[in-house]
């Protein structure tokens, strides 16, 4: 008899099992993740920008938490998407730069990278990218490999605006019409399908990666005219009007990134998803324009009427650099039931802590025996323990094409200290309390209080890359 019943018993659970899990199913949210290509954490009108005509993700930040202090480990494209994914420095995936498709075209992720998009598969997600990749271009290193069930878009890192060559079911093919629209086009089909599934969709926008233009003409309409206000417009020898010119192609190029986020949201609300989607907006890694007299992220170009002369490892021309400008993205999580209306998080955060956020969003356990370095910042978007949250942060970047450098960086709310441990004449020290702008550079200072505060971040700074095993530290004879 007890036979029978424990056969029984197993069969029903059998039965069962499928049910439990469509209702875990059912109480995961989906996820949409728009996610720019060089968007700076001044170019949205939620920012005080007074020429950014962005409503549509206004309301993303307005509706939901504004992370005012997010940022990224590496200000270029491919380290920073490669942390996103893993939760890991460049350093230790082997991409510290951006990889170019021509001298580089083996490098990108190893095929045994876990990825948070791979263990929210594997928990039944629906899971798709359209747009760009930038982290590798061989088969092995297809986004369809590390969690994706489709993609769309682009393994490389450039595209044009205008009439891209994508990649669909497989096969490149030239698409008539402007790519923001096209990627949205097909992300609209994506979340319209039916499913008895959560979705994650990661819509990785080209813009407003250069060239900008052209754009749509009601996104290139408000900037046409303009004579826009610049940031530093005495910083000594600056081409203003060169600036002045990119400034309006740029802020049209992320109006027209606004438009279609604005026709998508939209088609959430048709579909009746708004309420159980979690909506994250996100980029890269910033963007400077004119600011500390360069334009480019963190490989840097001077915009000046006669450019400084190259210095060792530093072609002229060139600003290598980890400004907040460049490091610092804009970012905003809106999670229906959780996050509120005008929320503003004060706490540091960065790429690496998607990975343990989303997992956690979704109710996902992260596997006991891997490897990450973020932090899941879901108690920062419930409001708790918001005083015990550890607002220090540490960056790096080894450049590789053009300069040469081994940055590294250490950052509290007060103090920032970057190191090229390649080219030490270039280190910088910045009190951002009294100098946000990072124009004053005190590494030299001989205020005791200041070299105090000088040789602690740089204990900091050695103690973080002995602890991801940073082979720079062997090259320039610090390992011990």
């Amino acid at each position: 008899m007890r036979s029978v019943l424990f056969s029984f018993l197993i069969a029903l659970s059998c039965l069962l099992c499928p049910a439990q899990q469509a209702t875990q199913a059912a109480s995961q949210p989906n996820i949409l993740f728009l996610f720019t290509d060089d968007q700076a954490p001044w170019a949205l009108g939620k920012s005080g920008h007074p020429h950014a005509k962005t409503p549509n993700i206004d309301q993303i930040f307005q509706n939901g938490a504004y992370l005012v202090n997010s940022f990224t480990t590496t200000p270029v494209c491919s380290p920073s998407r490669a942390s996103l994914v893993t939760s890991r420095y460049g350093s230790e995936l082997g991409i510290t730069d951006w990889l170019h498709p021509r001298t580089e075209p083996e490098l990108g992720l190893k095929a045994d990278t876990i990825t948070w998009v791979k263990l929210l598969n594997d928990a039944g997600y629906r899971t798709g990218l359209i747009g760009k990749w930038h982290l590798g271009l061989l088969d092995q290193q297809h986004p369809t490999r590390f969690g994706y069930d489709y993609f769309m878009g682009f393994r490389s890192g450039g595209n044009v605006p205008k009439d891209p060559t994508l990649e669909v079911n497989g096969k490149d093919q030239k698409l008539k019409g402007l790519l923001p629209d096209i990627l949205v086009d097909d992300a609209i089909r994506f979340i319209s399908q039916e499913s008895d599934k959560p979705f994650l969709l990661s819509l990785h926008f080209r813009a407003p990666h250069t060239r900008w233009l052209p754009v749509a003409d009601e996104d290139w309409a408000p900037f046409k005219d303009l004579d826009p206000q610049i940031p530093n417009p005495d910083y000594p020898d600056l081409n203003t009007k060169r600036v002045k010119q990119m400034t309006r192609e740029y802020l049209a190029s992320v109006a027209s990134v606004d438009r279609n986020v604005g026709r998508l949201l939209d088609r959430l609300k048709q579909l009746n998803l708004s309420e159980n989607t979690i909506v994250i907006f996100s980029s890269d890694h910033g963007y400077n324009m004119g600011h500390n007299g360069i334009w480019h992220k963190g490989n840097g170009h001077w915009v000046l009427n006669q450019n400084p002369p190259a210095t060792k490892n530093i072609p002229k021309g060139q600003r290598p650099n980890m400004y907040d400008n460049s490091i610092r993205v804009p970012t905003a999580v809106l999670w229906p039931g959780v996050t509120q209306s005008g929320q503003v998080v004060q706490g540091t955060v960065s790429n690496l802590d998607w990975f343990p956020t989303l997992l956690e969003m979704a109710q996902v356990p992260i596997p006991s025996n891997l490897t990450i370095r973020g932090t899941s910042f879901v108690p920062l978007l419930k409001k708790e323990n918001e005083k015990a949250w550890d607002n220090d942060f540490y960056a790096e970047y080894s450049t590789r094409h053009q300069s040469h450098t081994h940055m590294r960086m250490y950052r509290t709310p007060e103090w920032k200290l970057i190191r090229d441990f390649l080219n030490p004449e270039r280190d910088e020290l910045y009190h951002l309390t009294t100098d946000p702008q990072e124009a004053i550079n005190l590494i030299q200072s001989q205020d005791p209080k200041v070299q105090k505060i000088r040789d602690e971040l740089h204990q900091k700074i050695l103690s973080n890359m002995k602890s991801i095993d940073d082979s720079v530290l062997q090259q320039v004879g610090q390992g011990s």
